[in-house]
């Protein structure tokens, strides 16, 4: 009978995916087990859409009803369509009778019966899509099944815009596929290489794209995403090719894998700006000492000082800050947009503390520690201006920072090469401590608006080339 054949031809198979563990299941609780021994085995392939095993009595097929009966699918469209409906998988078994299988069906084709696939909906899955939604991340479903089974799964776990769906062997043409993209949310009937082709077309669109796959078929789509995400159940050589596994093979974990990411990309923009701070100043005033013949004015262990407690400590507590805002723009272009302001004003103030030391006549000493307090002042500025949006975590580490560099300044000056100072230096340093705010300030706002006038300029380009 069908079962008993159908039996057969599961425990026959060398596929291990998911559909043929369902069906060995299904076979071993009603006690049936297969015991003929195949002549000729073809594995399910995603691009036929099939596979078949021959044994004595002839040649069985499995798979997409479709492809299988090609134009003569329309006769049992209406026994498939109530499954389809309310989004179950429906392959068919059928027996061929010819014996070329291997690259497409050219003979009769009897169908022998359809099989039924349910897959439940996890009680979290709607809760994740969500989240994605609200955090502007568009969900496309690229799948080898029926689309309009695929549809309505994707409306079951509240995919936004699931019910526009498209069969994805109408899409014989890269630009076809292209214009879908802004059409369509379900793909069905997507072989592999067209899963690669939609990946592209995406990030051709401009999009960032990740790739969730646990089978053979979403290698290539996954290699060429921008983020690639697999299944632990799925196949090895899916987990091999993605840049992240889920181990538990729970998608509703994506919106912690994506607050981590977050999390490190944010906290070491803002780490990275501290330290570029300290090299943009220490290579500027270096050509600077150069240029104008004059003595390197801090000793080493005043820029460590200063080092300390606005960029090393600050930096190693803030890159452990909780930070799920969105990752926008360059990394590299951000960290130097943040440090630039900061560091330029170091210059500034320093080369503006060594001019003023020599018409004054103060001597080196006491302009390197004026010059290391001023240093200070405007650390802790750029420390709060990265340190923004600001909360009571974050003003506590920037309070205790204060606290160390004044515990330090005091009872540690021999240490960090600090000198006692004379009235007209601790002068000095108050007004170049209130000057370098001023400039730091408007650095800022300048920065800020060659960025804006950048993008704009280049919004501008992008809009005139389309």
């Amino acid at each position: 009978d069908l079962k008993r054949t159908l039996a057969d031809y599961v425990f026959a198979s060398k596929d291990n995916n998911a559909t043929m563990k369902s069906l060995k299941e299904y076979a071993s609780n009603i006690k049936i087990y297969g015991d003929k021994i195949p002549k000729k085995i073809l594995p399910f392939s995603s691009a036929l859409k099939y596979g078949s095993i021959t044994f004595e009595d002839g040649c069985y097929l499995l798979g997409a009803p479709e492809f299988i009966m090609k134009e003569n699918f329309v006769k049992f469209e209406n026994d498939v369509f109530p499954y389809t409906q309310r989004g179950s998988r429906v392959l068919l078994f059928a027996k061929y009778e010819g014996d070329d299988i291997e690259k497409w069906i050219t003979q009769n084709v009897i169908p022998l019966g359809f099989v039924a696939f349910s897959n439940p909906i996890r009680a979290n899955a709607e809760k994740t899509f969500n989240y994605f939604r609200s955090q502007n991340v568009g969900i496309k479903v690229i799948s080898g099944d029926n689309p309009q089974t695929v549809s309505q799964v994707a409306i079951q776990a509240g995919i936004e815009n699931a019910e526009n769906y498209i069969d994805a062997s109408l899409l014989d043409s890269d630009k076809k596929i292209e214009e879908a993209m802004s059409n369509y949310t379900v793909f069905g009937r997507v072989t592999p290489k067209q899963k690669q082709k939609i990946v592209k077309a995406l990030q051709r669109q401009g999009h960032t794209v990740a790739m969730t796959g646990d089978g053979v078929n979403d290698i290539l789509a996954m290699k060429d995403a921008d983020c690639s995400v697999a299944m632990a159940s799925g196949s090895e050589a899916c987990a091999q090719a993605a840049q992240v596994v889920l181990l538990d093979s729970d998608f509703a974990h994506m919106p912690d894998l994506v607050y981590e990411g977050r999390r490190v990309v944010n906290n070491i923009e803002r780490s990275a700006s501290l330290f570029l701070v300290k090299n943009i100043f220490s290579l500027l005033l270096s050509v600077l000492s150069a240029v104008f013949l004059f003595t390197y004015p801090l000793e080493p262990a005043q820029i460590s000082f200063v080092s300390m407690f606005t960029i090393g400590i600050p930096g190693f507590l803030l890159a452990l800050e909780p930070n799920k805002n969105r990752i926008q723009g360059n990394f590299l272009k951000n960290v130097l947009i943040k440090a630039l302001p900061g560091g330029l004003t170091d210059v500034i103030a320093v080369f503006a503390i060594v001019v003023a030391g020599s018409v004054f006549r103060i001597s080196e000493d006491s302009i390197g520690t004026i010059a290391t307090l001023v240093m200070s002042v405007v650390g802790f500025m750029i420390l709060t201006k990265i340190s923004e949006p600001l909360d009571y975590r974050k003003y506590l580490v920037i309070a205790v920072n204060v606290v160390g560099l004044l515990f330090s300044g005091l009872l540690l000056r021999r240490l960090f090469a600090l000198t006692d100072l004379s009235k007209i230096s601790i002068l000095l340093m108050v007004i170049f401590g209130f000057a370098a705010e001023s400039v730091f300030r408007n650095l800022t706002l300048l920065v800020e608006k060659v960025e804006i006038f950048y993008l704009q300029a280049r919004e501008k380009s992008i809009k005139s080339k389309k």
